[in-house]
């Protein structure tokens, strides 16, 4: 398609003074040839400029805005539109022009796509989004399903329980992880709402409530008091909670893997200003096989990011 068709060549502009115009208040000199040859040479400017205009159609005229799906919204990302056809009126495309490429649909996240499946706000839901901004509904929600997988444990009672979907994807990883030769234990499960306002009140105590706010979560805003998150160790007690844990076969084995089971790093590496926490490699979330591997597959780090969420790096 021809870009700059105009000006053309001997084509004369209608307005101002220019080299082919006389001074003004002076005669304008008969026609000569060349004069002549100029108007012949305009003419076929014109034609050209006909040529190669591309015929305008409504689709041409508009592009509309293409925007992420998110669950807040419950909009899925529309379809970008394709260039038009070209048309016989554009002399290339009779000879050289390439056909058009298939118009190729934007990925549609499992949030837009099934919104109506799960909900982000219900703690019954795999997709239930808890953070700084967003408190569960009820404070003190507990599970009413709950019970203790068979896994390797490294605590006992009530931090040995998750609800039973996550138990029963949770004997699925580390069965998966054992028959690799990764060692993982169950090392902190389910948190009642009163547990948490134990395990909170001592981080305020030893660390202040600024620093406690980083490291663990207010009562009544945890992941673990859902029973779809837990914490995972080596058995050894190597690095246990700590940064270096990173590098253990477990949580490179975790990070890796968990997807395939339907589990997620819910606190990745780098991402504390969206998610509100540091680093925990150990921690890890139940959203079920489609999500976690939809995640894996196209990048997404956070749920945050995942379901169109904001960012929560502090509490409102």
């Amino acid at each position: 398609m021809c870009r700059d068709c105009a000006p053309f060549p001997g084509v004369l502009p209608t307005t101002g003074p220019s080299a082919g115009e006389p001074p003004a208040g002076e005669p304008s000199p008969l026609p000569s040839r060349r004069t002549f040859t100029r108007f012949l040479a305009a003419g076929a400017g014109l034609t050209a400029l006909a040529a190669c205009t591309p015929a305008t159609t409504e689709a041409s005229l508009t592009s509309p805005a293409v925007s992420q799906a998110g669950v807040a919204t419950g909009s899925p990302s529309p379809t970008p539109s394709t260039a038009a056809t070209p048309t016989a009126t554009d002399p290339a495309s009779a000879t050289s022009a390439a056909p058009p490429p298939s118009p190729v649909p934007s990925p549609v996240s499992p949030a837009a796509a099934l919104a109506q499946q799960h909900s982000l706000t219900d703690p019954a839901s795999p997709w239930l989004v808890v953070n700084k901004h967003r408190p569960l509904a009820t404070p003190e929600y507990a599970p009413s399903d709950l019970v203790q997988p068979n896994v390797p444990l490294a605590v006992s009672g009530e931090a040995s329980l998750l609800n039973s979907t996550t138990a029963a994807a949770a004997e699925q990883l580390f069965a998966a992880a054992a028959a690799e030769g990764v060692s993982i234990t169950l090392a902190s499960g389910y948190r009642s709402y009163a547990t948490q306002v134990a395990t909170y009140g001592s981080y305020v105590s030893s660390q202040g409530q600024a620093q406690a706010d980083t490291a663990s979560a207010r009562p009544g805003y945890s992941e673990h008091q859902t029973g779809w998150a837990f914490d995972i160790g080596d058995g050894g007690g190597a690095c246990g909670f700590q940064p270096c844990f990173a590098e253990q076969p477990a949580a490179v084995w975790a990070k890796a893997q968990a997807h395939r089971f339907g589990f997620v790093i819910r606190y990745p590496w780098m991402f504390h200003e969206i998610t509100g926490y540091y680093y925990e490699s150990w921690h890890l979330r139940y959203i079920g096989i489609e999500a976690a591997s939809d995640m894996a597959k196209r990048g997404i780090a956070t749920l945050e990011e995942y379901f169109g969420l904001e960012a929560a790096p502090a509490y409102l």
